[in-house]
């Protein structure tokens, strides 16, 4: 589960990425109101191992690491 929180409301993209660079899967593109909001990946096709996730809503964009044990 993904924790964000949205100051103002805006197009929002929420992304997972494997060490390598590529994208995994899209888990939010949309346009979302101000608020708290919680994204569950669904890591059923992913290997264990160690991903990052970006989050981008507006001009602000953030990458933070996960770490996926099945």
């Amino acid at each position: 589960v993904i924790d964000y929180q949205l100051p103002v409301a805006g197009h929002v993209s929420l992304k997972v990425y494997d060490l390598l660079g590529r994208e995994i899967a899209t888990l939010v593109d949309a346009k979302l109101l101000a608020g708290r909001y919680k994204t569950t990946w669904n890591a059923a096709g992913a290997a264990s191992g160690i991903y990052f996730y970006q989050l981008r809503a507006g001009d602000f964009v953030q990458w933070k690491k996960l770490v996926l044990l099945k």
